[in-house]
């Protein structure tokens, strides 16, 4: 199937609503519909003002680049930016065309 893939940069500590970003956005995505995303910590990064963010050890949490990516319909992708407009949140996204599938039978719950 065809589908997109969507990627949101963010900062470990942004928050909206009174939430952290990232988890807004997942509950978000999920709202509208799309199966599933994840979120990913990096160790070190840089954006468009040229300022590097990195973990120390006098500086554990906070300040970190962080991904949030989903893959999922056009349709959906295209709501969920709607969205993010809508709410007037200031981000930097991604969006790639994509082959979506699932391989193999998915696991039996014991």
């Amino acid at each position: 199937m065809q589908g997109v893939y969507l990627k949101f940069f963010v900062l470990e500590s942004q928050k909206h609503g009174g939430k952290l970003l990232y988890e807004w956005l997942l509950e978000e995505a999920q709202r509208i519909g799309i199966a599933g995303g994840s979120v990913f910590r990096a160790i070190a990064g840089y954006g468009r003002h040229g300022v590097i963010h990195e973990e120390t050890f006098f500086e554990l949490a906070g300040d970190l680049p962080m991904e949030v990516v989903f893959a999922a319909k056009p349709e959906q992708t295209n709501a969920l930016i709607e969205r993010l407009k809508n709410e007037n949140l200031h981000l930097v996204y991604l969006q790639i065309p994509a082959e979506l599938g699932v391989l193999g039978e998915a696991p039996r719950s014991a």
